[in-house]
């Protein structure tokens, strides 16, 4: 029996090979603008919210950068290797807030909230700096992010300061504090979106959400940060392509 039966992939995966393809063979080079969103549509003759969404899934596997009013570049890092997962927490540590679409929330000394604390290693209801942003795809929420760190980290990095930093969370932390980030334990869950979690992204409470909670450990083990993220399942798919 063939294995071809007709099936043609979703038309965003087929975009997303597309660039994928171009990547590779230097059409588009690392920093270099990929075509603009009306370009695409044009292209491959689809809708406006196909294009987002696979331009969104590049952007979350860390294979490009879009930034609000200039469009989408290749990042500069190398793509990810065949086989190894896509790293969403890592995505927040390496890139920087300025310029990207990004909505500061709140930043500020919170209680620490039990799963957040139990990471951390401190009591539940300890003081803790959270700071939280809201991703955005021109006016479209498209992922809240929080960052999680004890008073003396966020102090030591920059983290508590109220305007959108300016370099990636990972070398701001690794300077002040003269640790390494050497590890991340990444945890996937699909659930439903908590009340605070569903009026920034506009959504309801019965939409379905990824969401993400990252321990960013340094080279004793030690969780130095906590990264949660919370995406909006309509706007994101998790995709993995692999050799048998």
């Amino acid at each position: 029996m063939s294995d071809d039966m007709g099936y043609a992939p979703p038309k965003y995966a087929q975009i997303i090979a597309a660039l994928r393809r171009r990547i590779a063979d230097g059409t588009y080079p690392p920093g270099s603008a990929l075509p603009s969103e009306s370009q695409l549509i044009k292209e491959f003759g689809v809708a406006r919210p196909t294009v987002v969404r696979a331009l969104q899934a590049m952007q979350l596997r860390g294979e490009i950068v879009r930034e609000h009013g200039r469009g989408s570049f290749v990042k500069a890092a190398p793509l990810t290797p065949e086989g190894e997962q896509a790293h969403p927490a890592r995505t927040v540590l390496d890139d920087a807030e300025a310029g990207a679409g990004v909505r500061i929330l709140h930043v500020g000394q919170v209680d620490a909230p039990e799963h957040v604390a139990r990471l951390l290693g401190v009591v539940a209801g300890a003081p803790l700096l959270r700071r939280q942003r809201l991703g955005l795809r021109g006016e479209l929420p498209c992922e809240l992010v929080s960052l999680w760190a004890s008073p003396e980290v966020a102090r030591s990095s920059g983290l508590d300061q109220a305007e959108p930093l300016t370099a990636p969370v990972r070398q701001l932390v690794q300077a002040g504090t003269r640790t390494r980030l050497v590890h991340v334990v990444e945890r996937l869950s699909a659930r439903r979106p908590t009340a605070a979690e569903a009026k920034p992204l506009q959504i309801s409470r019965t939409a379905p959400v990824f969401g993400v909670l990252a321990s960013v450990l340094d080279g004793d083990g030690r969780a130095v940060l906590v990264v949660e993220l919370v995406l909006p399942g309509e706007l994101h798919d998790l995709e993995e392509t692999y050799t048998l």
